[in-house]
């Protein structure tokens, strides 16, 4: 019964649609948006070399990389790593993109304290997805109540993580729009649009996560709930 539980479908579907539509829209509007050249007629690798200039980063490497929309700053080794329709890509989008991944790397070069909560979260929150959720199976199967309400605590360190992430991702973002305009890379209001557009429907993927998060803590929080009323 904990393995296959009809009732968790029916508590996780909102989160479900909601991230499917979420991915939906985001393809949508990249789609959208990668069709639309800028007038800099320069692709994302360009717009990031010349980006990291004008906001004075230094040693930034940048890179491409395979996949689509699976592009990254890694603080690590100080790399941006753009998908291959970003990279080689004269449009809105890339432009977009390429600018919040470096909206990224200026976080980290100012310890933006968000970004390093987030990071700080990191490996609680590895841990915690998987021995959260083996200390609620044993706690609901051997009615050990107690077990499992710390089983949830450790596991709620996902859904700290989303909330932590969206203020970062949205301050990126803000960073990207503000060093676009600034830097005369976009210049008239339908590249304005298009880069609002494109950020701000991934935004959108980062409020369906945390939605996902905390209705999965909530189900196994009602689960746990009701082992103990029926112990009482």
């Amino acid at each position: 019964m904990f393995f296959y539980n009809p009732y968790y479908l029916l508590f996780m579907a909102p989160a479900f649609i909601l991230t499917m539509l979420a991915q939906l829209f985001v393809n949508s509007t990249y789609k959208k948006w990668q069709r639309v050249p800028t007038s800099s007629q320069i692709n994302g690798a360009e717009a990031a070399q010349r980006l990291t200039r004008f906001a004075g980063l230094s040693n930034i490497e940048i890179q491409g990389t395979r996949g689509k929309l699976t592009d990254h700053y890694d603080p690590r080794s100080n790399t941006l790593r753009l998908s291959e329709g970003v990279y080689r890509g004269n449009s809105v989008a890339s432009l977009a993109i390429a600018a919040h991944e470096l909206g990224h790397a200026l976080q980290d070069q100012d310890e933006y304290f968000p970004l390093r909560f987030r990071s700080m979260l990191v490996p609680v929150v590895n841990i915690g997805s998987y021995l959260g959720w083996i200390l609620i199976m044993i706690g609901l199967f051997m009615r050990l109540t107690d077990l499992a309400w710390l089983g949830v605590l450790v596991f709620s360190g996902g859904a700290i993580f989303s909330l932590a992430t969206l203020p970062v991702e949205l301050n990126a973002s803000a960073r990207a729009k503000e060093m676009l305009t600034n830097s005369g890379l976009i210049r008239t209001e339908e590249e304005q649009r298009g880069v609002n557009a494109v950020l701000n429907a991934a935004a959108l993927t980062y409020v369906a996560a945390i939605f996902t998060a905390i209705l999965q803590l909530l189900y196994w929080a009602s689960m746990v709930a009701g082992i103990g009323g029926r112990r009482k």
